[in-house]
């Protein structure tokens, strides 16, 4: 009989359902899109009870399409969106309020009253003060709904990000836990110890009983029994953490940068924490056993929005595919820069007054060099995070592992390439964040054999090798952190 691990991977548009099989191949996949909502400016909430019921509807679907039953599936694997807050009753297993979702800022007045203890929390967690990690976030519920304060303190209300969440219902609400991954998002995980830092919960007044049971990325859950009393939960990560481990980083060093609306690095630095001083973030990659994987992470707001940007707002394209076209139409911007400082600058700058610019226009620009110009600027904005990588983590990066829906624009990719002056892996399979749920589960279940064994399966399909002259890098590049300069002053 054909096995398959099923993994959800419920992100922050759409959930899906994921089969892989024996040879890491995706061989299905079932998707619903999942509403946010948006009821004041900067607030970003979403309806934690339809996640679930998603959930329900992709894992159906998903063994129709495929023609199988439980007795088809070895385990299970979650992988999710992060740092969003769920606050639910013990009992009814229902939330009391709507999730708030890792992009919202309706905490951020929240955070400024922790601005003065900032050292002393990056110390113990590697994160920086911001409204985009959970503990604010769960803060600002217990502060804002009625009765939750007491309710929390009298154990009757429970926190977890999305996978306590799934995991929760998943198990009929046996299992309240998360992994730990998911728990060094939360700014209340001692990255140390790997456990819910009691002086942390006390300054942001958070009930410890509240919280979920912290374990092992790839390890037994417990069972579905919501879906079916054999199959078990075997792997659970943050999606970043996920695309890292489904990209196969498995050595210090190794890295992997995802390009979708956004852009996250993240750096294999191995079992030693590295506090960074340049505004990247110190997170935990994934722990199998009693080994733990660290790794540096970096973030670019506006990504692949830049490309959006062009074709719904400045009409300069029709369809994505077009900016390829137009960029490769000339041979360079004619010396225009676009900073895509649309909501902010993140790493290494962290600036969130900064706002978009434009740089450089003559009479003799044109939309080709425009569009160009943004496509460059997703690459600039990631070697501003790689130069810092390599600069605080000591090692050399001889590859970058790339996935999201940017990889497939080869002009981007190859002036990447050239602009780190480093090769870029392009892997076969796009779906890296439910590869390495799958792959974590499967370890857990022996369905996979060892991390060699997920080397040997995992396959490239294309390298893109660096070509420009470095000293024609090392001028563009100077452009650009120019053009970043100026924009910086202008508030």
């Amino acid at each position: 009989m054909e096995k398959y691990i099923l993994t959800i991977d419920q992100g922050t548009t759409s959930t899906r359902a994921i089969l892989v099989d024996k040879n890491g191949r995706v061989v299905n996949m079932t998707q619903e899109e999942v509403v946010c909502n948006f009821p004041h400016s900067g607030w970003v909430e979403t309806d934690a009870l339809n996640i679930w019921v998603s959930v329900i509807n992709v894992v159906n679907e998903i063994l129709v399409k495929q023609n199988i039953t439980w007795k088809n599936i070895d385990s299970i694997g979650i992988t999710n969106q992060r740092e969003t807050a769920v606050v639910w009753d013990k009992k009814t297993m229902m939330p009391i309020c709507p999730a708030i979702v890792w992009q919202s800022r309706q905490s951020a007045e929240i955070c400024d009253r922790y601005e003065k203890d900032k050292d002393f929390i990056h110390k113990k967690t590697g994160l920086l003060i911001n409204p985009y990690f959970s503990a604010s976030k769960i803060r600002f519920i217990l502060e804002h709904v009625s009765g939750a304060e007491a309710r929390a303190k009298k154990g009757e209300l429970l926190f977890g990000t999305i996978d306590s969440w799934i995991i929760y219902r998943m198990t009929n609400g046996a299992v309240h836990a998360t992994d730990v991954s998911n728990a060094s998002r939360t700014m209340l995980l001692n990255l140390k110890t790997l456990s819910w830092d009691k002086e942390l919960c006390e300054l942001f007044k958070i009930p410890m009983n509240m919280l979920p049971k912290i374990l092992p990325s790839s390890y037994d859950y417990g069972k579905a029994s919501f879906f079916s009393e054999k199959v078990h939960i075997h792997g659970v990560a943050g999606d970043q953490q996920a695309a890292l481990f489904g990209q196969t980083c498995f050595e210090v060093g190794e890295s992997k940068n995802t390009y979708g609306t956004g852009c996250f690095m993240l750096m294999n630095i191995g079992e030693k924490i590295t506090l960074s001083e340049k505004g990247l973030l110190t997170t935990v990659g994934w722990q199998i056993g009693n080994k733990v994987t660290y790794a540096l992470e970096g973030s670019v707001f506006i990504g692949g929005a830049v490309v959006q940007w062009l074709r719904d707002k400045m009409h300069l394209i029709e369809h994505s595919a077009d900016s390829e076209k137009l960029a490769t139409a000339c041979h360079d911007t004619h010396g225009v820069y676009i900073v895509p400082a649309f909501v902010g600058l993140g790493t290494p700058y962290w600036d969130d007054d900064a706002r978009g610019a434009v740089f450089g226009l003559t009479r003799n620009s044109d939309n080709r060099h425009f569009v160009r110009a943004a496509l460059e600027s997703i690459a600039y904005q990631c070697k501003d995070v790689f130069e810092v990588m390599k600069e605080e983590s000591h090692l050399s990066i001889p590859s970058l592992k790339v996935d999201g829906g940017a990889t497939a624009n080869d002009f981007l990719m190859q002036f990447q390439s050239d602009i780190l002056h480093t090769a870029i892996d392009l892997p076969e399979c796009l779906q890296t964040t439910a590869l390495g749920a799958s792959y974590l589960a499967g370890l857990s279940s022996k369905f996979y054999l060892n991390l060699d064994h997920i080397k040997k399966i995992h396959r490239c399909q294309k390298i893109f090798n660096p070509m420009m002259d470095l000293n024609e890098v090392n001028s563009r590049y100077e452009g650009w952190k120019k053009a970043v300069e100026v924009t910086r002053m202008f508030k």
